[in-house]
């Protein structure tokens, strides 16, 4: 059972199709209804910090290249690349040194000076100070990705159900999962897999556990179809910056690249609320000047939507992706915040390998760098910890109590 048809539930119920298993998919609305929906796209390296999630990240953008092999058009694949800019000498300074530092876990990167950069993107400021190219840096479209996993997953025979809740879990003897209990009704299984994006962490508890999950929202302004004027994913370099932040208050760092239908998406904004906030015209307004301040033609373009979604965040902003401690036969793969979609297959595919009891294939990071049993002190509960500024158990509201 793989609780979330989002795009990280549908790459592991596909994986898991592939080994032979029979699978079911549940989620409450129906596929794409969540996070998968709101995102923009990214598979990016460029943001990852050396470590286990940079090796994760490559691992995962082979796997989404072999997909897309398959799949490219019908996905929207587009290995465009990513560049990064900085305003000053400051910040140009401190872009070198960690693109220094990803080079030598396996990115690849170019510098760029100010010609270089506007010979990269013509439209961008003349007044910023350089920038660093990142051609592994690639794009989907993050629903028709997650259509086209689940769409495999059913050939293969798994089944994919909307509409159902997860409710509990029923255990058989030394705890071992035996059956989850929906809202549509109990389905036998020996394992289940908790890939509810930002409301796993309710979804942990009910079956049992605890996971430190807590929602973070993000914005994207759509504006008006223009021509292509855009040629890659363009960021400012304190972007990493407000990804790592523990900053219970608004973050804003701009992220700006044009789509196939000649729309341009701009973002990002970070800040953890509930689930039940609307929109927040301030962070709108950021996002848009942070963005004119690239692109200076963009002041004279027309948004014509704003969405807003949530991240599944996690304490020390790594995935929580393996067997849970305390349930045996229960699994998580969640806690990526805006690096899930593009992390989704190496995701799927260590789940797999882990449920076999096998080292996941190729090169990937350790999976102890993930595991849930990072969080736990044996025989003494949860470690205390503080996320953002909220406890466990705070910044959840209501909404987060359903799947």
């Amino acid at each position: 059972m793989v609780i979330g048809a989002g795009l990280v539930g549908a790459a592991t119920a596909a994986r898991l199709s592939a080994t032979g298993r029979r699978v079911c998919v549940v989620d409450r609305a129906g596929p794409i209804g969540g996070t998968t929906a709101a995102g923009e796209g990214n598979l990016l390296v460029s943001d990852k910090l050396p470590g286990p999630e940079l090796t994760l990240a490559l691992r995962s953008l082979g796997l989404w290249r072999a997909f897309a092999a398959e799949h490219g058009a019908e996905i929207e694949f587009e290995p465009k690349g990513g560049v990064v800019v900085a305003h000053d000498q400051a910040q140009l300074a401190a872009l070198d040194e960690l693109a220094a530092r990803q080079r030598e876990a396996g990115a690849e990167v170019t510098a760029l000076d100010p010609g270089a950069l506007r010979d990269a993107e013509p439209w961008l400021s003349a007044r910023l100070a350089g920038g660093a190219f990142y051609p592994q840096d690639a794009q989907v479209q993050p629903m028709r990705a997650a259509m086209a996993f689940l769409a495999q997953a059913v050939r293969r025979g798994a089944v994919a159900i909307a509409g159902a809740e997860a409710i509990a879990l029923e255990t058989g003897p030394g705890g071992t999962v035996s059956a989850l209990v929906t809202s549509r009704g109990r389905v036998s299984c020996p394992v289940v897999v908790n890939a509810a994006g930002p409301w796993s962490g309710a979804v942990a508890r009910r079956l049992g556990s605890d996971l430190p999950v807590r929602p973070r929202r993000g914005h994207i302004l759509v504006t008006e179809p223009l021509p292509p004027l855009i040629r890659h994913k363009v960021y400012e370099a304190d972007y990493v910056g407000a990804v790592v932040s523990d900053s219970t208050g608004l973050e804003c760092s701009a992220v700006v690249e044009g789509t196939a239908s000649g729309t341009v998406l701009i973002g990002s904004s970070r800040d953890f609320v509930p689930l039940t906030a609307r929109p927040d015209p301030a962070a709108l307004a950021e996002m848009a000047r942070r963005a004119v301040s690239l692109f200076p033609f963009l002041g004279t373009v027309r948004a014509i939507r704003a969405y807003t979604g949530f991240r599944p965040a996690s304490p020390d902003h790594l995935p929580i992706i393996g067997p849970d401690p305390a349930v045996p036969g229960l699994y998580h793969a969640s806690g990526h915040e805006g690096a899930g979609i593009g992390l989704a297959p190496a995701t799927a595919e260590l789940v797999a390998a882990l449920i076999d009891g096998k080292a996941p294939p190729g090169p990937a990071a350790g999976p102890a760098a993930f595991s849930p049993a990072r969080f736990i002190d044996f025989g003494n509960g949860l470690r205390p910890y503080t996320f953002g500024g909220f406890p466990p158990g705070a910044g959840t509201g209501r909404d987060s109590e359903v799947l």
